[in-house]
């Protein structure tokens, strides 16, 4: 008998978080459940971009990606997210509405490059592409760019196989290095960025955005 193709909220028993305290908690096996089928998607995801990566490298002599980042998103940083967005603390909440719970990052050389790897993803074999967004055509006011994707990715268990979305960033490595230090300024420090800096960032990132193109044409 195949396993049984089901999605990550199908495996849910505990409807609620019950409060904030429930949801850290060490004996609440639920959550540390679903953190465990979203990092096991992540490594299947991250093998094969290193496989494309390396396949690039050795039989085109191309450097397609730099580097892969991958991370899952923290229990606070879940609830913060859910809350600022008023959705209701529940497990089924949490995976239907919240996309970027587990996400990776594709560093890549060239503007390009980004067109390669999207159209590449969507011949991915059993992954499904359910979500894009062009912050390269159409920046978000801040300056930001970068390719985003939402997919869905089997994995396969003892007894069933699901499908677990994944975000997937892709971006150069000028932008990458703005994004960065644009965070790091934005949502680390203590003291409110004003208005004066806030364009200067602007006008940084277009500066990016310009030399990522005179890289493309160079190159």
């Amino acid at each position: 008998m195949k396993p049984k193709k089901q999605k990550v909220e199908d495996l849910i028993k505990i409807e609620n978080f019950i409060d904030y305290n429930q949801a850290l908690q060490v004996e609440d096996k639920t959550f540390e459940k679903l953190m465990f089928i979203y990092t096991i998607a992540i490594k299947e995801l991250e093998t094969k971009f290193e496989i494309l990566k390396n396949e690039f490298k050795i039989f085109y002599d191309y450097n397609l990606i730099d580097h892969i980042n991958t991370r899952i998103k923290s229990s606070e940083s879940i609830i913060q997210k859910m809350e600022k967005r008023e959705i209701p603390l529940t497990y089924k909440n949490m995976i239907e509405n919240i996309n970027d719970i587990a996400g990776i990052r594709i560093v890549c050389p060239l503007k390009k490059d980004i067109s390669i790897i999207k159209d590449l993803i969507r011949k991915f074999p059993n992954i499904h592409v359910i979500k894009e967004k062009d912050y390269i055509t159409y920046p978000k006011k801040s300056g930001y760019s970068s390719y985003h994707l939402i997919v869905e990715i089997p994995i396969h268990l003892s007894k069933q196989n699901i499908y677990v979305k994944i975000e997937i960033q892709i971006r150069t490595i000028a932008m990458d290095f703005w994004a960065n230090l644009e965070h790091k300024m934005k949502y680390k420090s203590k003291e409110k960025i004003d208005k004066k800096e806030e364009k200067a960032w602007v006008n940084c990132a277009k500066l990016i955005h310009k030399l990522d193109n005179q890289m493309t044409l160079l190159n």
